[in-house]
């Protein structure tokens, strides 16, 4: 099915309750991530990315076995929000372990992130106030998906998000000193009111990250709506390599 034909209650549902089988592993990256079939009675109902814990690579700045939670938490923070440009997700057991489930995105891997950006700028520019906000540390061009039946932006690979540390690394510096919109800042208030009210989906992301990180995250949002201008790259280090 694609990300069309599914509706969200289904996708969550599918991805939480149904089987997982026949998972192959796709070659690229640095963590063991699996292409999956979500199964039903015998039946495949969708295809989901599995992100294991088992297959998360040691990394000197994140603690280890927490990236498929921050997939999840990055879920959760875009629902919150209304964005909804993170696949559903879910954190439950697999073949491998427990992990991130997240449903598969059919796409045309020809299209990324520096053939979208001007067609869709008001969705880029919400995908890159979200990497502010959950201070991204690696968002690469091939991150940003256009579904192929949808025609829907998408942004997949969050793990590594909500260090309390500032990490931002991304290829979206286009919007640099750019007043952001007033329409994703009050809706980055509305988020600090949920937060601050332990209102679902939103409060649910303090049970995913740390408390220093959760803290980290609301003091990032006040930022932006204090400086309310899109951030310039500081450094080289403020862009991935490789691009895509």
């Amino acid at each position: 099915m694609s990300s069309r034909e599914l509706a969200l209650p289904d996708a969550l549902d599918l991805l939480e309750h149904s089987d997982l089988a026949n998972p192959r592993l796709v070659p690229a990256g640095s963590n063991y991530t699996f292409l999956i079939d979500v199964c039903r009675d015998g039946q495949v109902e969708c295809r989901a990315i599995y992100k294991p814990a088992s297959g998360e690579a040691p990394l000197w700045d994140f603690p280890d076995g927490t990236l498929h939670k921050r997939e999840y938490a990055c879920y959760l923070l875009s629902s919150a929000l209304g964005w909804d440009f993170v696949p559903p997700s879910v954190v439950r057991d697999g073949p491998f372990g427990p992990g991130a489930v997240l449903l598969y995105i059919d796409h045309d891997p020809r299209n990324h992130y520096f053939t979208m950006r001007e067609q869709f700028e008001a969705e880029v520019k919400r995908i890159c106030l979200f990497d502010v906000i959950t201070n991204q540390a690696d968002r690469k061009a091939s991150h940003f998906l256009l579904g192929r039946l949808d025609e829907r932006v998408w942004g997949i690979d969050h793990g590594l998000a909500f260090h309390e540390q500032m990490k931002l690394r991304t290829v979206v510096w286009d919007f640099a000193q750019e007043p952001i919109p007033q329409d994703l800042l009050e809706q980055c208030e509305a988020l600090m009111l949920d937060l601050a009210a332990h209102r679902e989906p939103a409060a649910i992301v303090k049970d995913w990250i740390s408390p220093a990180e959760y803290q980290a995250l609301q003091d990032r949002i006040e930022g932006v709506l204090e400086h309310p201008v899109f951030p310039y790259p500081l450094s080289r280090r403020s862009v991935p390599w490789p691009w895509l």
